[in-house]
């Protein structure tokens, strides 16, 4: 097991999830053996890569719920060789609530102890979690056992917000439970080179690391593709979000993934 990537923003309409099925198509398209993890209970991922069951009860909710659950029923087979898919449906919502008022270690480290018992992080090159614009016991979860967080964002002052708030809970998280966690950086997504867009980058670039590649704000390919639930790297190779993304894993390979 080489990584463990949390996708994450607590605003949502950044482009997480596109982020997070195209950083892990390129990395599979590349060799690497991915998991993917869809921690949000809209189940966006697992639809995108069409293994969406709004009944199916082995899932990340089963993950949090059970104490000693095993993380080879929650794992499914996608259409691609390199992926497999641990889904999310409403299910996730339930067991979110369920165990809220018990923050023992237990239930925040419950995620890493089914992983562990299950083998998972020798069957793979990297997991790719993609989660919901929250803060929550399965957030938690899978923050305790990530080595890196990669946060697309737009610029708009509510972005800037919202990450003044995710940094401190990734600081706590790295206090209390996963000292080897790594902020990578702020993933620029629906970019345009106006006045309002150069100037909010500037200003985050002083307070948080920035990737140098930015997803731009392009044609109707990035909803066509959701339509088809096609990665947009597959559905339309050429177009200007597609090289991007492809850059975007360039350089956090660079970075990062050695």
């Amino acid at each position: 097991m080489k990584k463990i990537i949390s996708i994450i923003n607590l605003k949502g309409g950044v482009a997480k999830t596109t982020t997070a099925v195209n950083f892990a198509y390129e990395l599979a398209a590349r060799g690497e053996r991915m998991l993917i993890v869809d921690n949000d209970k809209q189940g966006n991922l697992s639809k995108a890569f069409r293994c969406y069951e709004p009944s199916d009860k082995f899932n990340v909710a089963y993950l949090m719920m059970i104490k000693d659950a095993d993380v080879s029923k929650t794992i499914k087979k996608t259409r691609y060789e390199n992926i497999d898919i641990i889904p999310a449906n409403m299910h996730l919502a339930n067991a979110n609530m369920s165990v809220m008022m018990d923050m023992s270690r237990q239930q925040q480290t419950r995620l890493h102890k089914a992983f562990m018992d299950g083998g998972i992080y020798a069957k793979y090159d990297y997991i790719v979690i993609d989660n919901a614009p929250d803060i929550n016991i399965s957030i938690i979860n899978a923050l305790t056992i990530s080595t890196n967080v990669i946060v697309p964002l737009i610029i708009d002052q509510y972005s800037l917000d919202g990450l003044d708030i995710l940094t401190e809970q990734l600081q706590q998280v790295k206090e209390d439970f996963n000292e080897g966690i790594n902020f990578d950086g702020c993933l620029v997504t629906q970019w345009q080179k106006n006045d309002v867009n150069i100037e909010g980058l500037e200003v985050i670039k002083k307070s948080y690391p920035v990737f140098a590649a930015k997803i731009r704000r392009t044609n109707a390919k990035v909803q066509e593709s959701t339509f088809a639930k096609i990665p947009l790297i597959e559905y339309s190779k050429r177009c200007g979000a597609s090289v991007d993304y492809r850059k975007f894993v360039d350089e956090w390979i660079e970075r990062y993934g050695r």
